[in-house]
C-alpha cells in the first residue's frame, strides 16, 4: 500500500536519487540526503555508519555506471516526519530486497536508516 503524499513523494524521490551512480559518487550529494545517524545493513552483511558510506560511495569506480532497476516501490507515512519505503532492485542480476526509514528534519527529508537483503531469482 502507498499512502501518497507530500512527504512519501520526497522519501522516494530522495531513494531514487541515492540510487543514481553520479549522485552515489558525489559526498555532498549523498550527504545531503543522510540523516547525521544513519545507519544501514548492507547487502554485503556490512554495518555503514553515515562517514563510512559517503566514503564508500565516493570512490566508486567512476566508469561503473551499472544503474539500479527499481521494483515494487511501496510506501507508508508512519507517523508525521517518518515515512517507510519497500522495494526490490536489480543491478546487472544482483537482486535485494530493500527497507528505507526516511525521517524529516530542518533541513528536510533525509535517509535515517537503510536495509538490503539480497536474494536469489531463478528457480528455487
Amino acid at each position: 500500500m502507498t499512502d501518497r503524499d507530500d512527504a512519501v513523494d520526497a522519501a522516494i524521490a530522495g531513494e531514487l536519487s541515492l540510487l543514481h551512480p553520479q549522485v552515489r559518487r558525489s559526498p555532498e550529494r549523498v550527504g545531503a540526503l543522510l540523516h547525521p545517524d544513519f545507519v544501514e545493513y548492507g547487502a554485503s552483511g556490512r554495518a555503514w555508519d553515515r562517514a563510512s558510506i559517503i566514503d564508500a560511495l565516493a570512490g566508486e569506480d567512476a566508469s561503473d555506471g551499472r544503474a539500479y532497476t527499481v521494483s515494487g516501490m511501496k510506501a507508508v507515512r508512519l507517523a508525521p516526519g517518518l515515512v517507510h519505503l519497500t522495494f526490490d532492485t536489480d543491478q546487472d542480476g544482483r537482486h535485494a530486497h530493500r527497507s528505507s526509514l526516511w525521517r524529516h528534519t530542518d533541513e528536510g527529508w533525509r535517509l535515517y536508516f537503510h536495509q538490503a537483503t539480497p536474494f536469489p531469482t531463478g528457480p528455487a
